[in-house]
Order: structure tokens, then C-alpha cells, then sequence
């Protein structure tokens, strides 16, 4: 199982463009230097196959053809009526990450125990799927690529909270996943505890979820 760190915006200008503006504001009010912005992907591989494991846009072609197991809105929920304002999770087999050329301090070997690679496999249909960009989930944190990433890793036993992007690197998102996934430990050994959400109560399921149930 391989962890790749792709800078913000690779292969594009705008996406590049306005991760800098975002993190020159955001670094201005906490106080600090600007660092560089990174998202993740996971690449997994269990008996001779490949799987790539990523959220991103919806694609113009057949959600099967790329694994999809999930899907939220982006920037607001009702928002989401519209594919361009929609992002999918995916288990792609055979799939490729876009841009990996352009990897920085990757691939990241996070075991080679082929039990914990089928574990997250199994676990990606449960990711929650709230809206891209904001903190439903009340994490102090918005939910992006790098909280399905942290969350997936952390669900299936393995150290996210410990995983640090590239030097001199920032990746927004990563602990709401953590936050997040811990929370769910913690519900699963209280037999009586209420679903797991955000202030207004517990997150939607989507579709695509209640299929893979």
C-alpha cells in the first residue's frame, strides 16, 4: 500500500493558482509562513491487482468503468444537484493516479501485509460523504481529498495520525479525517452512543453507500 503526495493543483494553473491565494490568506491569519499544498492518493495492490484510491470531480463516463463506491456535494449541500458541483470517492482497479509524475517524497510503503490492504479495501463504501469544502462534521477542519485518504487509512488500523506530508508541506484536511474516524472507534465500543455527524445531526447517506451497505 503506497501513499503519493501530489502538490495542489499539478497538471493545472487555476487549481495551483488559487491553493497559493487560499494558503497566503490562511497562513496571514494564523500567523505564520505560507507552506506548500498537497493532496493524497493511495494505491493498493492485493493479489497482482491495482487499485487507486482518490476523490476527485465526477468524469464524463460510466462510474463503474472507475470504481466509484461514494459521493457528496461540493461547497453547499443543495449544490449537489448539479454533476459539476458533485465529487466521487473511487476504488479503481487498474486505475492511475493523475499526475503522479509529479509526486513529491512518494510513493510513501505503508505496509505490505496484503490482510490490512483487503481491510481498506473493504472499507472506502463507508467513507462519510459530507460537502467537500466545509466542516459539517464539526472537526475544526474542511472535509476534502486528504480526509477520505486519513479517514480509510485510520478505520483500517493504520497510523494516519502520524503521517506528515513533504517537508515544508501542509495538507488541509488530513486531521478531519483522523478526527473523524477516531470518532467512530469510540461509537463502536459504546453500544448505546448516538450516530456520529455534525451540530445538526448525523451525516447523509448517500446512494451509492446504501448499495455498498
Amino acid at each position: 500500500m503506497d501513499l503519493y503526495w501530489l502538490p495542489l493543483g499539478a497538471g493545472g494553473h487555476s487549481v495551483r493558482l488559487n491553493g497559493k491565494v487560499y494558503e497566503a490568506i490562511a497562513a496571514r491569519v494564523a500567523h505564520r509562513a505560507p507552506c506548500d499544498l498537497y493532496h493524497s492518493a493511495l494505491e493498493v495492490r492485493v493479489a497482482h491487482e491495482t487499485y487507486v484510491i482518490e476523490q476527485g470531480p465526477v468524469l464524463p463516463r460510466s462510474a463503474e468503468d472507475r470504481g466509484v463506491v461514494a459521493g457528496g456535494p461540493v461547497g453547499a449541500r443543495w449544490a449537489g444537484r448539479f454533476g459539476l458541483f458533485r465529487y466521487e470517492i473511487r476504488v479503481w482497479q487498474g486505475g492511475r493516479i493523475p499526475d503522479v509524475a509529479e509526486a513529491v517524497g512518494s510513493p510513501l510503503r505503508l505496509t505490505t501485509d496484503d490482510r490490512v490492504a483487503r481491510r481498506l479495501l473493504r472499507t472506502v463504501p463507508g467513507v462519510p460523504t459530507p460537502v467537500w469544502g466545509r466542516d459539517e462534521l464539526a472537526t475544526g477542519e474542511m472535509w476534502n481529498s486528504n480526509s477520505v485518504i486519513a479517514w480509510a487509512l485510520a478505520r483500517s488500523d493504520i497510523g494516519a495520525a502520524s503521517i506528515q506530508p513533504p517537508r515544508g508541506g501542509r495538507a488541509p484536511g488530513w486531521q478531519a479525517g483522523v478526527a473523524v474516524a477516531g470518532r467512530e472507534t469510540l461509537a463502536r465500543h459504546r453500544p448505546f452512543s448516538a450516530p456520529i455527524g455534525g451540530p445538526d445531526g448525523p451525516y447523509p447517506i448517500s446512494p451509492l453507500q446504501e448499495r455498498n451497505r
